[in-house]
């Protein structure tokens, strides 16, 4: 049994690698995105509010899986010119659109469980709105973010599974593979001990960030 997971490991751990830049690239995307639609959640204009508030609504309360079959399968249908060839981008566009939704929701509720009196403090010392932002909230709501932010990221990890489905080669499609051709579920073993490593580590990584910004508290 060790000869074969040692077998196996090159396979799986290049399918691990796409999981991990997959999780990476869209949780990075996911949060540039969720900035701006907690903003315009938080904003008094009512066009740009209703568009973020639709926003989130749509991608928290629609499955993931629907989305990426719609995007991979569903856009050319409406027209070719919107076909997607690539998987990985597929499923990039996909996760990174589904995990703004959520962590605008972070976001928002970090900013504005910094106390109102920043604001005034800061407009009395003649900040703009803009610079109150940068300066003095957003640094302090950012040990608030990271926790939230590290669930929503290792979710994504897992939920980068459903890929397969769209036949890209990430850990759980290279999985599935190798137990089709050998016939035996015993990779599934060594697979999920890599799923649990890939977790522990950027967990780790998230306390030490977490530690690292605990003096904005």
């Amino acid at each position: 049994m060790l000869s074969q997971i040692v077998s196996w490991l090159p396979e799986l751990l290049n399918g691990a690698k796409t999981t991990i830049l997959l999780t990476i690239c869209a949780v990075m995307m996911g949060l540039l995105l969720s900035v701006f639609l907690a903003l315009g959640k938080m904003s008094k204009n009512k066009i740009w509010n209703g568009f973020c508030n639709a926003y989130i609504f749509f991608f928290r309360g629609t499955p993931l899986l629907m989305q990426l079959y719609f995007i991979y399968f569903g856009l050319p249908q409406i027209s070719m010119a919107l076909t997607i060839n690539s998987r990985f981008l597929a499923a990039f566009i996909a996760f990174s659109l589904n995990s703004a939704a959520y962590c605008a929701e972070i976001i928002r509720a970090a900013l504005q469980s910094i106390d109102k009196g920043q604001f005034e403090a800061s407009k009395a010392l003649g900040l703009t709105k803009g610079q109150t932002m940068r300066l003095v909230i957003f640094p302090q709501s950012i040990k608030r973010l990271i926790p939230p932010v590290a669930n929503e990221f290792i979710m994504v990890l897992k939920d980068a599974s459903l890929v397969s489905i769209i036949a890209l080669a990430d850990l759980t499609k290279v999985t599935r593979a190798i137990s089709s051709s050998t016939g035996t579920a015993l990779v599934y073993i060594p697979a999920m001990i890599i799923y649990l490593v890939m977790t522990a580590f950027f967990e780790f990584i998230f306390r030490k960030l977490e530690s690292r910004f605990s003096r904005y508290e």
